[in-house]
């Protein structure tokens, strides 16, 4: 049997044979070919986890001069450093998809600067307190480990190797959140209040953080599309019905109470009931419009624009290297 070289196989073919190895649980490498609609929601995802690991780390950057003790400080410092280096790792992946496309680093940046590239809803949100540091670093971070540890077996190679680095020092990070909360829900009053303050201004953002129910089998949203690639396994709702079953429980164990009265466990379907948040809210904060959304942006292009000189050096220095070798 002559089999036909992939070049000469038509635009279905291809597509067949792609969801082949997808089916076969292969892994999809950035120089192989790929869908259009592949590579967009590769772009998609991974720009929006690379950008929020940036932008996520600016709440608790607040926190750094401010922490009560030197290990605080130490150990906040740590978290920050760890998120930036993950926000710089998904972007090296992410050039690699969009490098074909005639585009580059600059132009993400560009994007996040004009909201045309969304991060997570949590990230445009005010952090006035300690608590909220606590709050951010135990229940923030251990949403985002359960989004990522979906993920680690996805079918973009490059995306996957990533997600095992980037999960191993998230899990230090929700022992870093652990140890906050519990030394503030064992404190003084004033500290559990303070505790307890910042739960109640994280809740709906924490509901909120895995995004909206899927609509049912049309196939077309963006989690349709990942599921359908396998770049993730699980819906929205099962992801925050995972957190729910988590975390309630240890809230509640902590003596903390729940700003949700219609907040419980359905024996009868194996579910949580809460109050619907506000969609529309979640909307005009992802678009770029929440309470610290222009403040973080300004701060994070001023830095861009600051650290020009680098990446100047950095192009002009790979140009005489090359020059050299020819």
């Amino acid at each position: 049997m002559v089999l036909t070289p992939f070049h000469q196989l038509t635009a279905d073919e291809k597509y067949d044979h792609f969801m082949e190895r997808i089916e076969k649980g292969e892994k999809i490498e950035a120089e192989d070919w790929m869908p259009d609609e592949y590579r967009k929601a590769l772009i998609r995802l991974i720009s929006m986890h690379g950008i929020s690991e940036i932008m996520g780390a600016l709440p608790e950057k607040e926190w750094v001069p401010k922490a009560p003790t030197l290990h605080r400080k130490l150990a906040i410092m740590a978290k920050v450093q760890d998120e930036m280096g993950h926000g710089q790792l998904l972007l090296r992946v992410v050039e690699d998809l969009i490098q074909p496309l005639g585009k580059t680093r600059d132009h993400i940046m560009e994007d996040l600067f004009t909201k045309r590239l969304k991060f997570h809803n949590v990230f445009h949100m005010p952090a006035p307190s300690w608590g909220d540091a606590a709050i951010i670093a135990w229940l923030v971070d251990g949403a985002a480990i359960l989004s990522q540890t979906m993920m680690l077996n996805t079918s973009y190679g490059p995306y996957g190797r990533a997600l095992k680095r980037i999960c191993q020092e998230e899990s230090f990070h929700a022992k870093h959140g652990e140890s906050l909360t519990l030394a503030l829900a064992s404190g003084t009053e004033k500290q559990k209040t303070m505790l307890q303050e910042a739960l109640h201004r994280w809740w709906e953002s924490l509901l909120t953080f895995f995004g909206p129910k899927s609509k049912q089998e049309t196939g077309h949203t963006n989690v349709d599309i990942g599921i359908k690639y396998k770049l993730r396994t699980k819906t929205n709702e099962q992801l925050r019905q995972e957190f729910l079953t988590k975390y309630v429980p240890k809230i509640q164990l902590l003596g903390l109470s729940i700003p949700d009265e219609q907040l419980r466990f359905d024996e009868d379907t194996q579910e949580w009931r809460y109050t619907e948040p506000d969609w529309q809210k979640f909307k005009r904060i992802v678009a770029g419009n929440g309470p610290k959304s222009d403040e973080r942006l300004a701060l994070r292009r001023n830095s861009y624009v600051n650290s020009q000189w680098v990446r100047d050096a950095l192009k002009q220095y790979k140009e005489q290297a090359s020059e050299h070798v020819g």
